[in-house]
């Protein structure tokens, strides 16, 4: 195993992190990593990597892209005009899980929340993962707000 770096996904990445998107339970009933890729998949990375307050990042050892997370950099009132990084789209290469790259993805991930100044780091995750759930306790996420989604 090479050093693992972690940085901006380029676009040269997308087919990667739609696989990794794929490769769990969730994901493979929502995404779609057929090549060519839909159309949305690239025009939703552009918007994100247009956006200075949002951040596509890769996991890479060597050539290959073994991990991937997106962060929000959500500007609020509350919290007297705080920021907050919202992790989300979180995956580990299935090979690769248990190698505690995810905890250094994470740690990676709220360095840079850190380092934009964010008071707080918040993530979802789905109800069924529970292996998840006892990972992110692990890392000193708390369970504290009930989160609702609506598909429109």
């Amino acid at each position: 195993m090479n050093e693992i770096e972690f940085r901006r996904a380029q676009a040269s990445d997308l087919p990667a992190i739609v696989a990794l998107l794929a490769d769990d339970p969730l994901g493979a009933a929502r995404e779609d990593s057929s090549m060519p890729l839909a159309r949305g998949y690239t025009d939703a990375f552009n918007a994100i990597d247009a956006d200075a307050n949002q951040l596509l990042a890769v996991a890479v050892d060597g050539a290959d892209v073994i991990g991937t997370l997106q962060i929000s950099f959500l500007a609020g009132i509350s919290r007297k005009g705080g920021w907050r990084g919202q992790i989300e789209a979180v995956r580990v290469a299935s090979g690769r899980r248990s190698d505690g790259i995810g905890k250094k993805m994470f740690e990676w991930a709220v360095e840079q929340c850190r380092s934009r100044g964010c008071g707080v780091v918040q993530l979802t995750t789905d109800k069924g993962r529970a292996d998840a759930h006892r990972f992110y306790e692990g890392l000193g996420f708390a369970a504290s707000h009930i989160g609702y989604k609506k598909t429109l």
